[in-house]
């Protein structure tokens, strides 16, 4: 059994207490949040301890604390929990910026405390086969990686905040991107960004509307194309594709695979095989955990892409 505390209990924040109560050996010690009025709405839906203070929740009996707080409290509340000998498991981004994700790492390495990101894409059946068949050659030589991303109205209906939408905290880039670069780079190593274009409305305070990159895996020369905008007239489109010589494997809005091969028509793949959950993996310690030396990674990335010249 493992114990895990809460800071953060937003939108993101709800859904971690979701899947934490349907998993085994895993419960929730204390939940904190800054607005009263919603950790009492959080007791009241879901039976959670709740908290009045954050240091109530450091002081807490917990083997983990999750952090689901903007961005730019990550690196302060990481620290004090790696300082309480608590292992932390940090929301995405890493942190605001590379300078706060490089404290991180730091806090955790001289505490000896164990780190882990959210990350779903490395917990998904769609993914584990996306992989398998990207490994065993399936799809014959990979030529192409591009990552598509488009959103009618950002933030989403369902993603009001103060923060979301603001160029100092928010944005799809922040937001989405760092899904896909981790598993970029897990499937195929470090990038370097070689060029991008991003564009910012005029309001000095609002995230970014589009962005256009082109990066390279190091390791085996393969280019990749990073595409996102916001504020157009189409569905949200979320688009992983990874093309080979012999076939092309999309993952489509999260969680839906598709394979095509040459000359047919697109078929969607069903039967994927179940895998453990990112909280299995946290009892197991396992390899698959993505660490904050891996988030450092891609939170650089994600600094470098927010620069409006390349």
């Amino acid at each position: 059994m493992i114990s895990i505390g809460i800071i953060g209990a937003g939108i993101v924040g709800e859904r971690i207490i979701k899947q934490i109560q349907q998993e085994d050996g895993v419960e929730i010690s204390v939940v904190y949040d800054e607005q009263q009025e919603r950790l009492e709405t959080l007791h009241e839906m879901y039976g959670v301890p709740i908290a009045e203070t954050m240091e109530e929740v450091l002081h807490s009996p917990i083997d983990w604390l999750y952090i689901g707080t903007p961005p730019s409290s990550h690196a302060a509340i990481a620290k004090l929990a790696a300082n309480s000998g608590i292992h932390v498991l940090s929301e995405k981004p890493l942190a605001h910026d590379a300078e706060d994700g490089e404290a991180m790492v730091k806090a955790a390495k001289d505490s000896g405390v164990q780190t882990a990101m959210h990350f779903p894409l490395m917990y998904s059946p769609a993914v584990h086969e996306m992989t398998d068949r990207i490994r065993n050659g399936s799809i014959g030589k990979i030529v192409r990686v591009e990552l598509q991303t488009f959103f009618p109205d950002w933030p989403r209906a369902w993603q009001q905040n103060p923060w979301i939408a603001s160029r100092s905290q928010g944005g799809f880039v922040r937001e989405v991107f760092p899904h896909y670069l981790q598993l970029i780079h897990r499937l195929f190593g470090e990038l370097s960004l070689e060029s991008h274009l991003i564009t910012y409305p005029a309001q000095q305070d609002k995230c970014e509307t589009g962005i256009i990159a082109q990066a390279v895996a190091l390791q085996s020369e393969i280019p990749v194309l990073l595409t996102g905008l916001s504020g157009i007239g189409q569905k949200e489109l979320l688009e992983f594709k990874v093309y080979g010589e012999e076939g092309v494997l999309t993952l489509e809005n999260w969680s839906t695979l598709y394979v095509s091969e040459k000359h047919q028509e697109r078929k969607q793949l069903t039967e994927l095989k179940p895998v453990p959950s990112l909280f299995e993996e946290m009892k197991k310690q396992s390899a698959s955990l993505v660490p904050f030396e891996e988030g450092l990674i891609i939170q650089r990335y994600i600094d470098h892409l927010l620069t409006e010249k390349s």
